[in-house]
């Protein structure tokens, strides 16, 4: 089988051979029901072949879905006029950059149409050309813009660029709300959705589609059509990893699965990690390793963030899809960049659940920050974590501890803000990549328990202090009786108590004990 990995175009993908997730009846029906769309996913999860299929859809190239469900519930194949914007290529750092895009687009398309007299601005030359293509052809022209949010992106630290960026872009898009004599679709694609200020406020005709039940598989592929179109290649790769096919499927799902478009929504696996897993026949954070944007980091640090909330965030519907407050609250964006994903739905209060989509993504997400938030440099990320699972699964305290009190001493110029997020914020680093069963704030009839790790052969619970002392920790487990959830558990228990200084930004003191039953 020829996976279509990194191939983007619907037209050279059918011609070449390669696989494909039929989504040609959701198309069908999303050009059917309605006019003007947007649409939210993260990167990587097929926006940009989406794109391409609805171009070829709209120039009436018929020949191209023969075999695919939209071959029999389209009848007409009109062929239209198509303006495809695809911001995605270029970098939008430099004053002007967004213009020159525009402007190459329009020449082209203009070359094509004509251009009319007193067409001097961008706004004006791209209402020019979307008459002229409907006159000339005789039919609606679409307009589909992929990955609109870009210039955005590249200049969060940029607010002055930024704005000019955004009014550039209210104008130019505010014509396609004017136009619907001429416009038969227009579908806007990105990452994210900055809604509120300026650049939609204008076209306020958009549906948004991104937490619309219709259409929450529109982008990545289901359990259903991975065991469809592929299940002979997952037979293989189990073959080739000494798997049954069952456990293969259980790793896939476990590794790729997990995301949720709106509540009470299928899981969507992440398509370019599953599709590379299945040619590599091996699991690896496939998606990570194309890249994972340095401004999410930027985001995080200026809020002060603590990274344990994002196991337990909540956010309302509205401020879910909203970008515009990403300086002051960094939840919508980590959620639209595919880093966070809808677990549960309050109806009463309409306020979502967030939490990790999948394996690859929660230590994936842990091993990027780790040069953000310690001292651990990239390159021996592997060496630390080695060094420290080795201690914790031999039940070396005293080797994982004066390991982790170096990190600290050698760390603490690494987070500007609030220290106690920073002592959280690099306790919550290490102990993700470790890839244990680690729990943070676990909740007990008497309180919480800071962390508690498990593994084989032993449990370690563990209680830190601020400007404390770490027989104050010690005591806080045993006086709430934090073991008691681990009475039945014969594994070997250590609690361990931590102090920190606000101070010094150090691990000050660290002492274990072996926990000793009492009445």
């Amino acid at each position: 089988m020829k996976y279509p990995i990194g191939i983007q175009d619907f037209e050279s993908l059918r011609k070449d051979g390669y696989s494909y997730v039929d989504k040609t009846a959701l198309i069908y029906n999303l050009a059917a029901e309605g006019r003007y769309y947007f649409l939210s996913r993260p990167r990587r999860f097929g926006k940009s072949l989406l794109v391409s299929t609805l171009s070829a859809y709209f120039e009436g190239k018929r020949e191209l879905f023969d075999g695919l469900a939209i071959a029999t519930l389209e009848k007409e194949w009109v062929k239209r006029p198509v303006l495809h914007l695809d911001l995605n290529t270029a970098d939008y750092r430099q004053p002007g950059s967004l213009v020159s895009l525009l402007n190459n687009y329009l020449l082209k398309w203009e070359k094509q149409y004509g251009k009319g007299e007193g067409e001097d601005t961008l706004p004006l030359r791209f209402l020019g050309v979307i008459e002229r293509a409907a006159e000339q052809t005789g039919h609606r022209v679409a307009i589909l813009v992929d990955e609109y949010d870009k210039p955005l992106l590249h200049t969060l630290d940029n607010p002055e660029l930024q704005a000019e960026h955004r009014n550039t872009m209210k104008a130019f898009y505010s014509v396609c709300k004017t136009q619907d004599r001429y416009i038969k679709f227009a579908l806007f694609t990105g990452v994210t959705k900055f809604s509120k200020v300026s650049v939609f406020s204008d076209l306020n005709n958009l549906k948004d589609i991104s937490l619309d039940l219709r259409y929450a598989t529109l982008c990545g592929i289901t359990e259903e059509e991975l065991h469809r179109n592929f299940d002979a290649e997952v037979d293989d790769f189990a073959l080739a990893s000494g798997m049954t096919k069952e456990e293969c499927y259980s790793k896939l799902k476990r590794q790729y699965d997990g995301y949720h478009f709106c509540e009470d929504s299928v899981g969507i696996y992440n398509p370019f990690s599953l599709l590379n897993a299945l040619d590599a026949r091996r699991l690896r954070n496939y998606w990570f390793e194309t890249g994972t944007p340095t401004f999410l980091v930027e985001v995080l640090q200026k809020n002060d963030y603590a990274l344990n909330d994002l196991t337990s965030e909540t956010v309302s519907g509205e401020d879910l899809m909203d970008l515009d407050t990403a300086m002051r609250n960094p939840v919508p964006l980590i959620y639209q960049s595919g880093y966070l994903t809808i677990k549960d739905y309050d109806e009463r209060f309409g306020m979502y659940r967030l939490g990790y989509p999948n394996k690859e993504v929660e230590e994936g997400f842990a091993n990027f920050l780790i040069p953000y938030y310690t001292p651990i440099r990239k390159s021996e990320s592997r060496f630390f974590v080695g060094s420290f699972v080795k201690d914790l699964e031999s039940g070396n305290v005293k080797g994982f501890m004066t390991r982790l009190q170096a990190i600290f001493a050698d760390g603490s110029y690494t987070m500007q803000g609030d220290r106690e997020v920073y002592f959280q914020n690099c306790m919550a680093v290490i102990l993700k990549m470790l890839g244990f069963y680690v729990e943070v704030e676990r909740t007990t009839s008497n309180g919480r328990i800071d962390v508690t790790i498990q593994t084989r052969e032993y449990v370690y619970i563990m209680e830190l202090k601020r400007n404390g002392t770490a027989d104050e920790a010690i005591r806080q487990i045993r006086e709430k009786r934090y073991a008691d959830a681990f009475l039945a558990d014969s594994r070997k228990l250590y609690v361990i108590g931590i102090a920190f200084s606000s101070d010094s930004r150090r691990l000050e003191e660290w002492k274990v004990e072996d926990f000793v039953w009492q009445p």
